[in-house]
């Protein structure tokens, strides 16, 4: 259902020689540009449309060839205002959204009311098949034209209204104070009007508002980004751009960036690890970042979600070492997860270091007792899924495999499945083609609790992998988001994180640190608080 974005963005796009510079790492591509910087990368699985890329390597383009409504600090997380002049509510339900003049998009297109409310109504849309259309399933209206079967029956969601060029209306189904608060995420972006008229043109070079245009993008090779100079925003890029190279092993980015043709890497592999303290000294940056790996369970497979089952769940997890795997194979940039949220989050955010207690923590006696007693690994094997191409992923398979083999004591019953690249690993997540227990990473969006249970775990939430469904969770989630205190709606959410503790439909592994590696050529190099570098502020020479 999904695959038509995707096919049709691989099918527009013109290959481009990736062209070798003589000095290291210096143009990245463009021989005539010594400010260009080259970064490691992967391809994005799908089109670099707002409402349908839903992975890392999709959103860090979008975070730098637009902006919207609002932006979250690259160092705090805070949310504050970009496009927006104001957003103004007085019931908390209906927001009066006015934009800021002056902004255009690279075409010289002005920015207006409709490049919202005409992107958002696209990505809502049964018809357009976004993923992200879930994110405004808030809105009046969104039932009509996304409907949970049969055809649309509107065009639009009637919750939008454009007042005028510079003002429009949203309208909730229910109240939520906290809406504002995700309006920095990528699914709210604008549009300009060629999206619309010229949709195959506009994918073979995404037309934005950000610091930076799509240059070009040459699958399995290179996206070249340029600094966009009419950029009217005060985050201007401080480099030519950013030569964004496809890597499908992050060791060979790794000895590129010491060889001295690559600039910047951001996926250093556990091997590499070890040594790299040594290898870069304090040109290798790392901080805690608004991110959880877990091991979610494929819940639409009665074979994982049958009677018992969340026992053989909890068995699973408290079979796993995270402590020793975590200390040997990523040299302190994991962190053993407690929670589904992250530490960065800290208390006010929602995070807690007890939600799941007893069943993160390891204990080979008990998870032997309670798979057995939840009737066993379904057909007395488990196979955990992910791709291999970045993130030591292999290396911390193989090792919970090993931990889950001693712990149970059946033999080698846990054995891993490679998936090459990760754009084909998230078509197999997405097909619901996964044998068992498959990678989940999630990066934050934005620092509070919200964004770690709503998304992945209520029964209609945008990336809900699993396919995991509960009421109990569910009505928490809405009464949360409703709740106009936040610190009692952080309590509601924390008591929907305890159902989680119950159900175990994901298994947290480890909180992850942002880390990265440059080169001498580089300058004023950050990670902001979801561990992605800030591209636009990096100084070259």
């Amino acid at each position: 259902m999904r695959g038509v974005h995707r096919a049709g963005w691989a099918a527009v796009v013109t290959a481009v020689a990736l062209v070798a510079t003589a000095c290291g790492g210096g143009g990245g591509g463009d021989g005539e540009r010594a400010d260009i910087v080259s970064a490691s990368w992967g391809d994005p699985q799908s089109a670099l449309e707002p409402g349908d890329s839903n992975e890392s390597q999709g959103i860090r383009v979008l975070d730098m060839a637009f902006r919207g409504l609002r932006r979250y600090d690259p160092g705090t997380g805070e949310t504050k205002d970009q496009l927006a002049e104001s957003i103004r509510t007085t019931d908390g339900r209906t927001f009066t959204v006015t934009l800021k003049d002056g902004w255009t998009f690279s075409n010289g297109e002005p920015v207006t009311s409709r490049s919202f409310v005409d992107a958002w109504n696209y990505a809502a849309d049964l018809r357009n098949t976004q993923k992200n259309a879930g994110y405004f399933a808030s809105i009046v209206g969104y039932d009509a034209l996304h409907p949970t079967s049969g055809e649309p029956t509107a065009t639009a969601m009637s919750g939008l209204a454009v007042k005028d060029p510079r003002t429009f209306t949203v309208t909730l189904k229910e109240p939520n104070p906290r809406w504002p608060q995700i309006l920095g995420q990528h699914p709210f972006l604008p549009l300009p009007r060629t999206f619309f008229t010229d949709h195959a043109g506009w994918l073979a070079r995404p037309v934005g508002n950000g610091p930076y245009t799509v240059d070009s993008y040459a699958k399995g090779t290179v996206m070249k980004l340029r600094r966009w100079d009419g950029y009217p925003g005060a985050d201007k890029a401080q480099n030519g751009g950013i030569d964004l190279k496809v890597y499908t092993d992050n060791n060979t980015a790794y000895t590129d960036l010491l060889a001295g043709n690559l600039d910047l890497v951001d996926d250093i592999s556990g091997q590499q690890l070890k040594k790299v303290r040594e290898d870069l000294g304090d040109r290798y940056l790392t901080r805690p970042a608004l991110i959880i790996q877990t091991l979610g369970f494929p819940m639409y497979d009665a074979r994982w979600n049958g009677p018992g089952m969340e026992k053989v769940r909890k068995g699973i997890s408290m079979a796993i070492d995270r402590d020793e795997i975590t200390r040997q194979i990523f040299r302190g940039t994991r962190t053993p997860a407690k929670d589904w949220t992250s530490p960065a989050l800290g208390v006010r955010g929602g995070y807690s270091d007890d939600v799941c207690g007893k069943a993160c923590a390891y204990d080979p006696v008990e998870a032997k007792r309670l798979v057995a007693e939840g009737g066993g690994l379904p057909g007395g094997r488990m196979t955990i899924t992910s791709n291999t191409d970045a993130g030591s992923h292999r290396e911390w398979m193989e090792a919970v495999c090993n931990s889950v083999n001693n712990a149970l004591g059946q033999g080698p019953v846990c054995v891993i499945d490679p998936v090459g690249t990760f754009a084909e690993f998230r078509d197999r997540v997405e097909g619901h083609q996964v044998p068992g227990p498959f990678r989940s990473s999630w990066q934050g969006d934005y620092p509070y609790i919200q964004e770690f249970l709503e998304p992945l775990f209520h029964t209609d939430g945008p990336v809900n992998d699993s396919g995991f469904s509960d009421g109990r969770f569910d009505r928490l989630v809405e009464a949360a988001r409703a709740e106009p205190d936040t610190d009692r709606a952080t309590a509601l959410f924390l008591d929907a994180e305890k159902v989680l503790a119950e159900r175990m439909p994901a298994i947290p592994l480890w909180y992850q640190n942002g880390g990265v590696g440059f080169s001498e050529r580089l300058s004023n190099v950050t990670l902001n608080q979801f561990g992605a570098p800030v591209y636009e502020q990096i100084e070259v020479g």
